[in-house]
């Protein structure tokens, strides 16, 4: 049985306005709709002789009107249903499947950065034994949540470029509430160079008026770490 089989299924757009799940969504919020209308919308058409949402009430009683046992049908299970073609099972396991994603993904708490310790641990993947220079940035949200490190530029042995205009664009594009930078010397010294400096003073005088303060520049090498604000450099 396919959906070519039902010559004029009942689409979501010849129903009157207020029994539209795809209206009720845009006026009173995605929390309004029953899992029927949801369904309902991922199908978008139902049989001669059922509505769409009608026809979303018939696949979840095949599930005991659970959503965990509906994601564990499978496409062959959908198409059983009168109505159901290959195109919409595939489409609503592909919309269970994402929701079982994002259940997964929400486990995985974001690392907080407490103190410049956590900085450095959290920067340690990217730029532990490294040959050559990089700038990173760690993006922190409004509790110092990392919402993701960022490289900014990678050079030679002893420097490489730091864009204040690249820096502030991709806190700005990821609406960062706050930024570190750290750097890697490869040599392991961990005294800055007056360069350094003056690149910090620079990008946190930027950060303060763009409301989104510079929290510590932390210089990297394998064996440990500065902090800029530890040693009052900020």
């Amino acid at each position: 049985m396919t959906e070519n089989d039902y010559a004029s299924p009942r689409k979501i757009l010849s129903w009157a306005e207020e029994d539209r799940p795809r209206e009720k969504l845009l006026l009173k919020g995605k929390a309004a709709l029953t899992d029927a209308e949801l369904i309902a919308i991922l199908i978008g058409s139902g049989t001669v002789d059922l509505s769409a949402v009608d026809l979303a009430k018939v696949i979840l009683h095949k599930a005991n009107n659970n959503l965990n046992e509906l994601a564990k049908l499978t496409v062959k299970d959908l198409m059983k249903i009168k109505g159901i073609g290959e195109a919409k099972a595939i489409t609503i396991i592909s919309a269970l499947e994402l929701g079982r994603r994002r259940k997964e993904s929400e486990v995985m708490r974001r690392p907080r950065i407490t103190c410049s310790r956590d900085g450095y641990e959290q920067i340690r993947p990217y730029l532990l034994d490294l040959p050559h220079e990089e700038f990173w940035l760690l993006l922190l949200n409004r509790a110092n949540e990392v919402i993701r490190p960022v490289q900014i530029s990678q050079g030679g042995v002893s420097g490489t470029v730091a864009d204040p205009k690249l820096i502030f664009k991709a806190a700005i594009e990821h609406l960062a509430s706050a930024v570190i930078l750290t750097h890697n010397h490869p040599s392991g010294t961990l005294k800055p160079s007056e360069a350094d400096k003056d690149l910090t003073r620079r990008l946190s005088a930027a950060g303060k008026l763009l409301e989104i303060p510079v929290l510590d520049h932390i210089i990297f090498t394998d064996g440990g770490y500065l902090s800029f604000a530890d040693e009052g450099l900020l």
